[in-house]
């Protein structure tokens, strides 16, 4: 059998033992601060219905995820199709629902949304639940774009109070500052007033080709914009009366007034300024840690099932795309049958604050230690005599390792070093006859004699 060289599919990784510390270190401290705030761990399948995923989240989006072909000869019930209808072409859209009835998530709202609607009936309304799992898109992987990662989403669905906008604001800032981040923005904008904006330029009905466009603007410049409004039918006085708005510029407060003179004739529009501006007055009850909060009328966030407020947060430390988002979603549990249970929910995206802790060198210099002591026997009779001293370690929950005997004390000390493991108990023959035990302190190189109940209280004080 012919070799095959190791690989991982492009836009995957493996993550090693400090790596996983890390990322832990990431999840821990969004779960901490989302059950601050009331919220309750679910998960969900990796894998839903097709047709629970699709149409979901635009005709970009659709195409992005990733479908699991029928087990079985698939292929075949193409053809008894084809031979069953004349008419049937082959191609991807017709072949997709023979072919294949699964597919990986894309997120964690649709079938949180799902999940709502199959648990209707055990569930305490307004319910608030988090969960941490990963999702795939079929997207091209590059600096901080991956086809599998994890999200932090927490929604809340059952209240349609702007009080669940403003706590999200709070979400964000304290996770992100606990993590160590002091500069970034959460930017928020309304799909009421992109709604208004569409209907001032008499295009209600194309409101999603517009805010797929100017969703686009920080990455493809208003030239990009304008020649992709265009060839989506916008016309050149569409552009010329979107473009002032689009472009606003002010504080928060001026933004908005401006707004709400030029929507002044849209309902759904001022309705959107309306409900921003509640947010920002909840705000002013609270104090921010570092987040900044501006209104950004290019915000629009190409998912379908947005209809209020949206978010997109990012920092300003590094160059990176967004590192969470969300929103509200009235009608998205309507899809399965479950009509008028408005949502609102974020996500955090995992792995692209990893890549800013890892370039800000962030991270704790704790997260990689999984062991706190590692006892270094000399001999067997070192490791022997060391047994009831791991186990009294142990139950005084203090992570620890025994080295087993017949490796020389440097390799058991280059073991040390090479997990950062803080601190190493050395028994040799001296220390069994005196019962003073040798322990170093591995950052400092420190040693000192203690006994073992001396070491136990130091290692738990």
């Amino acid at each position: 059998m012919a070799s095959i060289k190791p690989s991982v599919p492009k836009g995957t990784r493996d993550f090693s033992p400090v790596e996983m510390s890390r990322r832990n270190f990431i999840f821990d401290t969004i779960k901490a601060v989302f059950r601050k705030y009331g919220y309750q761990q679910i998960e969900t399948p990796s894998m839903e219905n097709l047709s629970t995923l699709m149409g979901k989240y635009g005709e970009e989006g659709d195409k992005l995820i990733f479908k699991i072909l029928n087990s079985g000869d698939f292929w075949a019930d193409a053809e008894t199709k084809k031979q069953k209808n004349e008419g049937f072409e082959f191609n991807s859209k017709s072949l997709t629902s023979i072919i294949s009835e699964k597919a990986l998530r894309y997120d964690l709202t649709v079938p949180f949304a799902r999940y709502v609607v199959m648990h209707q009936n055990e569930i305490t309304f307004p319910f608030k639940r988090f969960q941490v799992q990963p999702v795939w898109r079929a997207d091209r992987p590059q600096r901080g774009r991956y086809r599998e990662f994890f999200q932090c989403d927490a929604d809340v669905v059952g209240s349609p109070s702007l009080l669940n906008e403003a706590e999200f604001v709070l979400i964000y800032d304290e996770a992100l500052s606990n993590l160590g981040l002091k500069d970034f923005t959460i930017k928020i904008n309304n799909r009421k007033i992109l709604s208004g904006i569409a209907e001032l330029i008499d295009k209600a009905d194309q409101i999603v080709d517009m805010t797929v466009a100017i969703d686009k603007l920080d990455k493809i410049g208003l030239d990009g914009v304008t020649k992709e409004l265009l060839e989506r039918d916008f016309t050149p006085e569409n552009i010329e009366q979107v473009k002032p708005i689009i472009l606003l510029e002010g504080t928060n407060e001026e933004k908005l007034a401006s707004l709400r003179s030029v929507l002044a004739s849209s309902a759904t529009g001022m309705k959107g300024c309306e409900e921003i501006e509640k947010v920002f007055t909840y705000l002013k009850s609270f104090t921010l840690q570092r987040a900044k909060v501006e209104l950004d009328i290019t915000l629009a966030r190409g998912l379908n099932y947005y209809t209020g407020a949206i978010y997109e947060v990012k920092t300003n430390e590094v160059q990176m795309g967004s590192i969470g988002g969300g929103g509200r979603y009235d009608d998205l549990t309507g899809m399965f049958g479950l009509k008028d249970l408005t949502g609102v929910g974020i996500s955090f995206g995992a792995d692209r604050i990893y890549d800013v802790l890892q370039e800000l060198n962030l991270f704790p210099a704790t997260t990689g230690q999984s062991t706190r002591v590692l006892i270094c026997p000399f001999d067997v009779e070192g490791e022997t005599y060391a047994l009831p001293l791991l186990q009294k370690l142990r139950n005084a929950d203090v992570n620890t390792e025994l080295y087993p005997a017949g490796a020389k004390i440097k390799k058991q000390l280059d073991y040390a070093n090479g997990k950062l493991i803080p601190y190493v108990v050395m028994i040799g023959s001296d220390e069994m006859q005196s019962g003073q035990l040798a322990l170093k302190d591995m950052q400092s190189g420190t040693q000192e004699k203690l006994t073992a109940e001396q070491i136990i209280a130091k290692l738990t004080a």
